[in-house]
Protein backbone atom coordinates (compact mmCIF):
# COMPACT_ATOMS: atom_id res chain seq x y z
CA UNK A 1 0.00 0.00 0.00
CA UNK A 2 2.97 2.30 0.55
CA UNK A 3 3.71 2.20 -3.15
CA UNK A 4 0.25 3.50 -4.04
CA UNK A 5 0.44 6.20 -1.35
CA UNK A 6 3.66 7.40 -2.94
CA UNK A 7 2.07 7.17 -6.39
CA UNK A 8 -0.97 9.17 -5.28
CA UNK A 9 1.27 11.87 -3.79
CA UNK A 10 3.25 12.04 -7.02
CA UNK A 11 0.11 12.40 -9.12
CA UNK A 12 -1.23 15.17 -6.87
CA UNK A 13 2.06 17.05 -7.02
CA UNK A 14 2.12 16.81 -10.80
CA UNK A 15 -1.50 18.00 -11.05
CA UNK A 16 -0.87 20.94 -8.73
CA UNK A 17 2.21 21.89 -10.70
CA UNK A 18 0.34 21.77 -13.99
CA UNK A 19 -2.57 23.78 -12.62
CA UNK A 20 -0.23 26.46 -11.26
CA UNK A 21 1.36 26.77 -14.71
CA UNK A 22 -1.88 26.41 -16.64
CA UNK A 23 -2.44 28.77 -19.56
CA UNK A 24 -4.82 26.69 -21.65
CA UNK A 25 -7.07 24.68 -19.28
CA UNK A 26 -8.04 22.21 -21.99
CA UNK A 27 -4.44 21.39 -22.82
CA UNK A 28 -3.55 21.17 -19.16
CA UNK A 29 -6.42 18.79 -18.41
CA UNK A 30 -5.38 16.59 -21.31
CA UNK A 31 -1.81 16.60 -20.05
CA UNK A 32 -2.97 15.68 -16.55
CA UNK A 33 -4.89 12.70 -17.94
CA UNK A 34 -1.80 11.63 -19.89
CA UNK A 35 0.34 11.85 -16.75
CA UNK A 36 -2.26 9.87 -14.81
CA UNK A 37 -2.21 7.13 -17.43
CA UNK A 38 1.58 7.05 -17.33
CA UNK A 39 1.47 6.66 -13.57
CA UNK A 40 -1.16 3.94 -13.97
CA UNK A 41 1.09 2.10 -16.39
CA UNK A 42 3.93 2.25 -13.86
CA UNK A 43 1.60 1.02 -11.12
CA UNK A 44 0.54 -1.89 -13.33
CA UNK A 45 4.15 -2.87 -13.80
CA UNK A 46 4.71 -2.73 -10.03
CA UNK A 47 1.63 -4.85 -9.37
CA UNK A 48 2.68 -7.28 -12.07
CA UNK A 49 6.09 -7.64 -10.36
CA UNK A 50 4.38 -8.25 -7.02
CA UNK A 51 2.16 -10.89 -8.60
CA UNK A 52 5.22 -12.53 -10.13
CA UNK A 53 6.94 -12.63 -6.73
CA UNK A 54 3.81 -14.12 -5.16
CA UNK A 55 3.66 -16.83 -7.79
CA UNK A 56 7.37 -17.56 -7.36
CA UNK A 57 6.85 -18.04 -3.62
CA UNK A 58 3.88 -20.29 -4.38
CA UNK A 59 6.05 -22.38 -6.69
CA UNK A 60 8.76 -22.66 -4.02
CA UNK A 61 6.12 -23.68 -1.45
CA UNK A 62 4.75 -26.34 -3.75
CA UNK A 63 8.27 -27.64 -4.36
CA UNK A 64 9.08 -27.82 -0.65
CA UNK A 65 5.81 -29.61 0.06
CA UNK A 66 6.53 -32.08 -2.72
CA UNK A 67 10.06 -32.67 -1.46
CA UNK A 68 8.75 -33.27 2.07
CA UNK A 69 6.25 -35.84 0.74
CA UNK A 70 8.87 -37.54 -1.38
CA UNK A 71 11.27 -37.95 1.56
CA UNK A 72 8.41 -39.20 3.67
CA UNK A 73 7.66 -41.91 1.08
CA UNK A 74 11.34 -42.79 0.96
CA UNK A 75 11.43 -43.16 4.75
CA UNK A 76 8.44 -45.50 4.56
CA UNK A 77 10.14 -47.50 1.84
CA UNK A 78 13.33 -47.78 3.91
CA UNK A 79 11.30 -48.99 6.90
CA UNK A 80 9.70 -51.69 4.75
CA UNK A 81 13.10 -52.81 3.60
CA UNK A 82 14.44 -52.86 7.11
CA UNK A 83 16.81 -50.00 6.56
CA UNK A 84 16.15 -47.88 9.59
CA UNK A 85 19.31 -45.86 9.02
CA UNK A 86 18.06 -44.75 5.62
CA UNK A 87 14.63 -44.15 7.07
CA UNK A 88 16.11 -41.81 9.68
CA UNK A 89 18.02 -39.83 7.02
CA UNK A 90 14.89 -39.57 4.92
CA UNK A 91 12.88 -38.35 7.85
CA UNK A 92 15.52 -35.69 8.59
CA UNK A 93 15.32 -34.46 5.00
CA UNK A 94 11.54 -34.59 5.13
CA UNK A 95 11.59 -32.48 8.31
CA UNK A 96 13.88 -29.88 6.71
CA UNK A 97 11.63 -29.51 3.65
CA UNK A 98 8.54 -29.33 5.83
CA UNK A 99 10.03 -26.57 7.96
CA UNK A 100 11.08 -24.59 4.88
CA UNK A 101 7.62 -25.12 3.40
CA UNK A 102 6.08 -23.77 6.57
CA UNK A 103 8.23 -20.61 6.42
CA UNK A 104 7.62 -20.11 2.71
CA UNK A 105 3.89 -20.68 3.18
CA UNK A 106 3.69 -17.88 5.74
CA UNK A 107 5.64 -15.53 3.45
CA UNK A 108 3.54 -16.54 0.46
CA UNK A 109 0.30 -15.92 2.35
CA UNK A 110 1.44 -12.44 3.29
CA UNK A 111 2.58 -11.77 -0.29
CA UNK A 112 -0.71 -13.07 -1.70
CA UNK A 113 -2.72 -10.81 0.61
CA UNK A 114 -0.57 -7.83 -0.35
CA UNK A 115 -0.95 -8.68 -4.00
CA UNK A 116 -4.74 -8.75 -3.68
CA UNK A 117 -4.65 -5.35 -1.99
CA UNK A 118 -2.46 -4.02 -4.80
CA UNK A 119 -4.91 -5.34 -7.37
CA UNK A 120 -7.80 -3.60 -5.59
CA UNK A 121 -5.85 -0.34 -5.38
CA UNK A 122 -4.96 -0.62 -9.04
CA UNK A 123 -8.61 -1.05 -9.96
CA UNK A 124 -9.52 1.99 -7.84
CA UNK A 125 -6.80 4.05 -9.49
CA UNK A 126 -8.02 3.02 -12.92
CA UNK A 127 -11.62 3.93 -11.97
CA UNK A 128 -10.48 7.33 -10.71
CA UNK A 129 -8.62 8.01 -13.94
CA UNK A 130 -11.70 7.06 -15.97
CA UNK A 131 -13.78 9.38 -13.79
CA UNK A 132 -11.21 12.12 -14.29
CA UNK A 133 -11.50 11.64 -18.05
CA UNK A 134 -15.27 12.07 -17.83
CA UNK A 135 -14.91 15.15 -15.64
CA UNK A 136 -12.34 16.53 -18.06
CA UNK A 137 -14.93 16.70 -20.82
CA UNK A 138 -17.36 18.44 -18.47
CA UNK A 139 -14.72 20.90 -17.30
CA UNK A 140 -13.69 21.68 -20.86
CA UNK A 141 -17.34 22.36 -21.77
CA UNK A 142 -17.69 24.67 -18.75
CA UNK A 143 -14.46 26.44 -19.64
CA UNK A 144 -15.60 27.04 -23.23
CA UNK A 145 -18.96 28.32 -21.98
CA UNK A 146 -17.21 30.69 -19.60
CA UNK A 147 -15.02 31.96 -22.44
CA UNK A 148 -18.07 32.52 -24.64
CA UNK A 149 -19.81 34.42 -21.83
CA UNK A 150 -16.72 36.57 -21.32
CA UNK A 151 -16.49 37.38 -25.03
CA UNK A 152 -20.20 38.29 -25.13
CA UNK A 153 -19.76 40.49 -22.07
CA UNK A 154 -16.77 42.22 -23.64
CA UNK A 155 -18.71 42.76 -26.86
CA UNK A 156 -21.70 44.18 -24.99
CA UNK A 157 -19.40 46.43 -22.97
CA UNK A 158 -17.93 47.76 -26.19
CA UNK A 159 -21.37 48.36 -27.68
CA UNK A 160 -22.50 50.24 -24.59
CA UNK A 161 -20.29 53.11 -25.71
CA UNK A 162 -22.69 55.70 -27.20
CA UNK A 163 -20.08 56.89 -29.68
CA UNK A 164 -20.44 53.66 -31.66
CA UNK A 165 -24.20 54.12 -32.00
CA UNK A 166 -23.78 57.79 -32.85
CA UNK A 167 -21.34 56.91 -35.60
CA UNK A 168 -23.79 54.30 -36.91
CA UNK A 169 -26.66 56.82 -36.93
CA UNK A 170 -24.51 59.41 -38.71
CA UNK A 171 -23.60 56.90 -41.37
CA UNK A 172 -27.26 55.87 -41.80
CA UNK A 173 -28.30 59.53 -42.17
CA UNK A 174 -25.54 60.09 -44.71
CA UNK A 175 -26.70 57.12 -46.77
CA UNK A 176 -30.34 58.24 -46.66
CA UNK A 177 -29.34 61.78 -47.68
CA UNK A 178 -27.36 60.37 -50.59
CA UNK A 179 -30.39 58.32 -51.62
CA UNK A 180 -32.67 61.41 -51.53
CA UNK A 181 -30.20 63.40 -53.63
CA UNK A 182 -30.01 60.58 -56.17
CA UNK A 183 -33.81 60.40 -56.50
CA UNK A 184 -34.08 64.20 -56.87
CA UNK A 185 -31.33 64.23 -59.51
CA UNK A 186 -33.16 61.54 -61.47
CA UNK A 187 -36.42 63.53 -61.34
CA UNK A 188 -34.70 66.71 -62.55
CA UNK A 189 -32.97 64.85 -65.36
CA UNK A 190 -36.27 63.31 -66.45
CA UNK A 191 -38.08 66.67 -66.37
CA UNK A 192 -35.40 68.46 -68.38
CA UNK A 193 -34.42 65.71 -70.76
CA UNK A 194 -37.89 64.53 -71.92
CA UNK A 195 -39.66 65.38 -75.23
CA UNK A 196 -42.16 68.20 -74.45
CA UNK A 197 -44.25 67.49 -77.55
CA UNK A 198 -44.63 63.84 -76.61
CA UNK A 199 -45.58 64.86 -73.07
CA UNK A 200 -48.24 67.24 -74.47
CA UNK A 201 -49.83 64.41 -76.45
CA UNK A 202 -49.72 62.20 -73.39
CA UNK A 203 -51.61 64.86 -71.44
CA UNK A 204 -54.13 65.27 -74.32
CA UNK A 205 -54.73 61.53 -74.41
CA UNK A 206 -55.24 61.50 -70.67
CA UNK A 207 -57.67 64.47 -70.96
CA UNK A 208 -59.67 62.87 -73.77
CA UNK A 209 -60.15 59.65 -71.87
CA UNK A 210 -61.14 61.62 -68.81
CA UNK A 211 -63.55 63.75 -70.87
CA UNK A 212 -65.42 60.69 -72.08
CA UNK A 213 -65.82 59.60 -68.54
CA UNK A 214 -67.15 63.04 -67.55
CA UNK A 215 -69.56 62.99 -70.50
CA UNK A 216 -71.00 59.67 -69.33
CA UNK A 217 -71.39 60.98 -65.81
CA UNK A 218 -73.13 64.15 -67.12
CA UNK A 219 -75.56 62.10 -69.19
CA UNK A 220 -76.34 59.90 -66.19
CA UNK A 221 -76.94 63.01 -64.05
CA UNK A 222 -79.34 64.46 -66.63
CA UNK A 223 -81.22 61.17 -66.79
CA UNK A 224 -81.47 61.12 -63.00
CA UNK A 225 -82.83 64.70 -63.02
CA UNK A 226 -85.41 63.78 -65.72
CA UNK A 227 -83.96 66.18 -68.30
CA UNK A 228 -83.38 63.52 -70.98
CA UNK A 229 -84.95 60.24 -72.01
CA UNK A 230 -88.79 60.50 -71.69
CA UNK A 231 -91.37 62.95 -70.41
CA UNK A 232 -90.09 65.63 -68.14
CA UNK A 233 -91.75 66.82 -64.97
CA UNK A 234 -93.06 69.90 -66.84
CA UNK A 235 -94.86 67.74 -69.47
CA UNK A 236 -96.46 65.66 -66.76
CA UNK A 237 -97.87 68.83 -65.15
CA UNK A 238 -99.33 70.12 -68.48
CA UNK A 239 -101.15 66.84 -69.06
CA UNK A 240 -102.64 67.06 -65.58
CA UNK A 241 -103.85 70.65 -66.26
CA UNK A 242 -101.66 72.18 -63.62
CA UNK A 243 -99.64 75.28 -64.11
CA UNK A 244 -96.08 74.46 -64.86
CA UNK A 245 -93.56 75.36 -62.21
CA UNK A 246 -90.96 77.87 -63.20
CA UNK A 247 -88.07 75.99 -64.80
CA UNK A 248 -85.98 78.90 -65.90
CA UNK A 249 -83.18 78.16 -63.48
CA UNK A 250 -82.67 74.52 -64.50
CA UNK A 251 -82.82 75.46 -68.22
CA UNK A 252 -80.26 78.15 -67.69
CA UNK A 253 -78.09 75.73 -65.72
CA UNK A 254 -78.33 73.11 -68.49
CA UNK A 255 -77.50 75.67 -71.15
CA UNK A 256 -74.56 76.94 -69.21
CA UNK A 257 -73.29 73.44 -68.53
CA UNK A 258 -73.64 72.47 -72.20
CA UNK A 259 -71.84 75.62 -73.28
CA UNK A 260 -68.81 74.73 -71.14
CA UNK A 261 -66.73 72.33 -73.14
CA UNK A 262 -64.83 69.47 -71.58
CA UNK A 263 -61.48 71.07 -72.26
CA UNK A 264 -62.60 74.36 -70.76
CA UNK A 265 -63.99 72.62 -67.64
CA UNK A 266 -60.65 70.96 -67.17
CA UNK A 267 -58.88 74.31 -67.56
CA UNK A 268 -61.09 76.34 -65.17
CA UNK A 269 -59.39 76.99 -61.83
CA UNK A 270 -61.16 75.68 -58.76
CA UNK A 271 -61.80 79.15 -57.28
CA UNK A 272 -63.38 80.38 -60.52
CA UNK A 273 -65.43 77.20 -60.78
CA UNK A 274 -66.83 77.73 -57.29
CA UNK A 275 -67.65 81.34 -58.18
CA UNK A 276 -69.64 80.21 -61.24
CA UNK A 277 -71.64 77.77 -59.13
CA UNK A 278 -72.34 80.54 -56.60
CA UNK A 279 -73.82 82.61 -59.43
CA UNK A 280 -76.01 79.70 -60.51
CA UNK A 281 -77.26 79.16 -56.99
CA UNK A 282 -78.00 82.90 -56.58
CA UNK A 283 -81.32 83.07 -58.52
CA UNK A 284 -82.62 79.90 -56.96
CA UNK A 285 -81.82 81.20 -53.53
CA UNK A 286 -83.63 84.50 -54.30
CA UNK A 287 -86.72 82.63 -55.58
Amino acid sequence: MGMFTKLSTLIKSNINDLISRAEDPEKMLNQIIIDMRDQLAKAKREVAAAIADERKLKAQLDDEVKQARDWEHRAMLAVKEGRDDLAKQALIRQQEHAERAQVIQQTWQEQAAETENLKGSLRQLNDKIEEAKRKRNLLIAKQKRAQAQRRIHETMSGLSDSSAFEAFNRMAEKIEEEERRSIAHAEVSQALGGDSLEQDFVRLEAGSSGGADVEDKLLALKSQMGLVGGATEETKQLEAGDAPAPAAAPVVQEAQVEEVSEAEAAAIPEAQLISEFDKLEGPSAES
